[in-house]
């Protein structure tokens, strides 16, 4: 029975070159793969092309270590706590991001064991789940902040009411006894349509009140910075 545990443990039956060099060849596809994912599907701000070009090398990188410890359990428990010591400071601005980061991770893997075909089709459905959520399913917002005085209070809802229909409500509503500023959370399409119903966009319309010193129409995150 020892001589079996050690015999499993100790198991160092090396890859041919030809796998070596099959593995790499579609991590490296897979890589461009999800890079380019990445870079069509983006939403954000400001894209990155340090992070695009870091997510082809983790799944090249995942790969050697996946043919380094493959057949050898002994050695895949001292990776697992060699790898444990390492820290990454680096915080992911994008929860989005590190859904990149574990496809990248899982399909070295699956390249580190020759699993080409459940990679290929797993990244095909991961790529198009990625394109129809990048519009479809979102709901991208704006904010509009409106500051005057007080005085044009009651006009400033009653034009922004008018212009969309009753279908805007304020979100914020800060009010002195000289000034006043609102601030309203407009989807994206309603804000296009009325404008285009309306002939006019709703800062052109609100900055002719009497009053209305400053019309701040920004787009709303859906993410936290720090």
């Amino acid at each position: 029975m020892r001589e079996f545990i050690v015999e499993n443990l100790t198991n160092t039956e090396a890859l041919s070159v030809t796998v070596i060099v099959m593995n790499n060849v579609l991590a490296l596809v897979a890589a461009f793969f999800i890079m380019f994912t990445y870079k069509i599907s983006f939403t954000g701000s400001a894209y990155s092309r340090k992070f695009n070009v870091s997510l082809g090398s983790i799944t090249i990188i995942t790969t050697m270590i996946m043919s380094v410890i493959s057949n050898n359990v002994a050695l895949s428990l001292g990776m697992v706590g060699a790898l444990s010591i390492i820290r990454f400071r680096t915080a992911v601005k994008d929860v989005r991001d590190a859904v990149y980061i574990f496809w990248a991770i899982a399909a070295g893997i699956g390249c580190g064991v020759s699993q080409y075909a459940l990679i290929a089709i797993g990244s095909a459905f991961l790529l198009l789940f990625l394109i129809l959520t990048r519009r479809g399913f979102t709901s991208e917002k704006k904010l509009m902040i409106v500051q005057g005085d007080v005085a044009a209070l009651h006009k400033i809802e009653a034009a922004v009411e008018n212009f969309f229909d009753r279908k805007v409500q304020v979100t914020m509503r800060n009010v002195t006894k000289t000034s006043c500023e609102l601030v309203y959370s407009i989807g994206e399409g309603l804000l296009s349509k009325a404008a285009k119903e309306k002939q006019m966009d709703i800062s052109e319309k609100l900055i002719k009140i009497d009053g209305v010193k400053r019309v701040n129409i920004v787009d709303q995150k859906d993410e936290l910075s720090q």
